[in-house]
């Protein structure tokens, strides 16, 4: 797996931004996280070595845009060459996760036919709101890939009217960070078994730092959120 961030800032737009750990991270050097800059490993997917071969090796899985969104205006004049790299590096997959669903068609490249065949799509969708407005959007769009991610969960969520065929997987998580809003276990489970009546892959991805599970609220520390989310027994697989 490789970490591509071809650029880095972002605007929050709405209650799942609010505690963004892109944020918490700047804010530990002073630096401004609205300020949408190009990064110096922008051309990462198609640097060579000096035999000419990519520096990134075929069938290698690209983490996109991880410290901004991939769809944020302010990046508008840098994605026509991102998609050409991603076209070009049509042997290593691509993912992006993004909260701004609604500007994927206004941004798409000319050849995007119904996708391309290497790219996957994650739309978040913190609580019911978010879903009821993002989800009819990203289900009407030209996507060969596409996950809803449930990331941070603030509220019980009904995503029974948005689950089909289309979605590969709803990934769940908590919120990480020292103000970390409650996770409770009970809206897991509840999304968990909407799942399994589609016959969708469910992953339960990390706890959050605080997990609410039978009325009691347990502080999870940021190293064992992963791991205990699996030690939940609750993943599926189609």
């Amino acid at each position: 797996m490789a970490d591509w961030n071809p650029w880095h800032g972002c605007q929050k737009i709405s209650a799942g931004c609010t505690n963004c750990y892109v944020y918490r991270m700047d804010a530990k050097y002073n630096k401004d996280s609205t300020i949408v800059t190009k990064t110096s490993s922008f051309r990462l997917p198609v640097i060579r070595n000096r035999a000419g071969d990519y520096k990134i090796a075929s069938g290698e899985m690209f983490w996109t845009c991880f410290t901004s969104d991939f769809l944020i205006e302010k990046a508008d004049e840098w994605r026509t060459e991102a998609w050409r790299m991603i076209r070009e590096r049509s042997d290593c997959h691509f993912l992006f996760i993004t909260k701004r669903i609604d500007r994927l068609a206004k941004v798409l490249p000319e050849d995007w036919g119904n996708g391309y065949e290497n790219v996957t799509i994650g739309c978040t969708c913190e609580n019911q709101d978010r879903a009821d407005f993002r989800l009819p959007i990203f289900l009407s769009l030209p996507i060969r890939h596409r996950f809803i991610a449930c990331e941070p969960i603030l509220e019980k969520i009904d995503f029974t009217a948005h689950l089909s065929d289309k979605i590969e997987e709803v990934v769940v998580g908590g919120e990480s960070g020292y103000s970390a809003r409650i996770c409770d276990y009970e809206w897991v489970l509840a999304i968990r078994e909407q799942c399994q009546a589609k016959n969708i892959p469910f992953t339960f991805r990390q706890t959050g730092a605080r997990l609410r599970k039978d009325g009691k609220v347990y502080h999870i520390e940021r190293k064992l959120q992963h791991s205990q989310a699996g030690k939940a027994g609750i993943n599926t697989v189609k």
